[in-house]
């Protein structure tokens, strides 16, 4: 019973690209149409030409036979059987001992051939097609049996493979026309690839609309969303600046009433309330503008960009080492948002452990920044949650001694993903604690 999946494993050994999944859709019918078409020409030009030229050159040959057969003397037949077979262009002599059916491998229509004769000459003896394009055939006489030498042209059409020439000519003219148009069809699909594989890598390339009328609907669908996208990006950035102004302002007044009231336990209290929610605007504003207020991507080497990172950690008194650095080249990303990440991981892991070590493994289409730790980790069942913003897992990490509001994986995350890459949790086999792969597109 024949099921979708039946021919899954064709699909390894197809185009993945849809200019070669064309391009094949396009070549396969004319390859297709080449064979049959060349087949049935084989089959009914060489054969059937061929038959129908031997049946002429039958009626020739058993004219000498009888010229041999009814003449009065075997000299006398001899002589006119010569005569005749020179008229038609043929050769007459005495026949060879050894004389067998014989033909080269790819004669075509040597088989067609030897079948016309075999069939229409009774006396027959042998066929020989290897003669240098002469063909030699031998008879049986009573006056002593004899060969027939003739041109090989006479048994098969000239020019047999001007069709063929002609045909793969038009064939190949077409298919390059097509493929010209099959370009310029595909050209502005690719276009519209590039764009928005750019747009989710945080990048806007220039687009136009262009080609058939679904690439166009599609196209104008894409500049729609990324117009729409780029508006709510700007209005959220906006808005929260505005709520910043309006709720600093307000908290500047709790904190100076709070101050004037004196010293007390309950006061103090207050004020450190006051400040965690300073903290946490603070917060949710970086974690807002981390997609709206960054550079222009540039052109770097990933490597130097984790050393850097790795010295000012260890500058700031954290306990940080550069790891393995596999494989080498140039990426195209934003430096500051980068290190803003790379900064995010090693922070948690100074202030969850005790060490930390970043590696940097350079692919042929990603970086992946690998930041490990000995602290606590976090749990498999928690780890999509931790990268929710405001998320802060209390399991192995202490609120009350850490500080921050749950935005540094978010953030983290978010950067990654403007980049065309993802943040990866897990646990870090050689060091114990949380393992972090920061993986960005080149």
């Amino acid at each position: 019973m024949w099921r979708p999946n039946s021919f899954a494993w064709l699909k390894r050994f197809l185009p993945s690209s849809l200019y070669g999944r064309a391009a094949l859709i396009l070549l396969l019918p004319i390859l297709t149409i080449q064979l049959v078409v060349s087949i049935a020409f084989i089959q009914r030009y060489f054969t059937s030409v061929t038959q129908q030229m031997a049946a002429g050159l039958v009626l020739e040959i058993r004219q000498i036979d009888d010229e041999l057969r009814q003449a009065p003397s075997a000299a006398e037949g001899w002589e006119e059987a010569r005569d005749l077979a020179e008229g038609l262009t043929m050769r007459i002599g005495p026949a060879t001992a050894e004389a067998t059916d014989r033909r080269a491998l790819l004669d075509l229509s040597g088989a067609a051939l030897t079948s016309a004769l075999r069939g229409g000459l009774s006396d027959l003896i042998a066929v020989d097609l290897t003669n240098n394009n002469q063909v030699v055939v031998t008879m049986a006489n009573p006056a002593g049996d004899y060969a027939l030498q003739f041109d090989r042209r006479r048994t098969t059409a000239r020019n047999p493979h001007q069709l063929l020439v002609i045909l793969l000519g038009i064939s190949g003219m077409m298919t390059i026309i097509s493929f010209i148009f099959l370009r310029n069809q595909l050209r502005p699909i690719r276009r519209l690839a590039r764009a928005a594989e750019a747009f989710g890598r945080g990048r806007n390339v220039p687009y136009r609309i262009s080609g058939a009328s679904e690439v166009r609907a599609a196209g104008a669908a894409f500049l729609d969303m990324r117009a729409r996208i780029e508006r709510q990006m700007e209005q959220r950035t906006l808005m929260l600046s505005g709520v910043s102004h309006d709720l600093r302002t307000p908290l500047t007044r709790l904190r100076l009433g709070l101050a004037m009231l004196g010293d007390s336990e309950e006061i103090a209290a207050l004020e450190r309330d006051v400040d965690d929610m300073r903290r946490m605007i603070d917060g949710f504003l970086v974690f807002a503008r981390t997609d709206a207020l960054e550079e222009e991507p540039v052109s770097l080497d990933p490597s130097d960009l984790a050393r850097q990172a790795v010295e000012d950690a260890c500058r700031a008194g954290g306990n940080v080492v550069l790891g393995t650095v596999e494989g080498q080249g140039i990426a195209t990303m934003r430096p500051m948002a980068v290190r803003r990440a790379l900064d995010n991981l090693i922070g948690n892991g100074v202030a969850y452990g005790k060490a930390v070590c970043l590696s940097v493994t350079i692919l042929e289409k990603s970086v992946r920044f690998t930041v490990e730790d000995d602290g606590p980790g976090i749990p498999e069942a928690s780890r999509e949650e931790a990268l929710k913003p405001f998320t802060r897992l209390v399991p192995g990490r202490n609120q009350g001694k850490t500080p921050g509001v749950g935005l540094g994986l978010a953030i983290t995350a978010d950067i990654a993903r403007s980049h065309g890459g993802q943040l990866r949790l897990g646990e870090s086999a050689r060091m114990g604690g949380l393992k972090a792969d920061l993986v960005l597109s080149r």
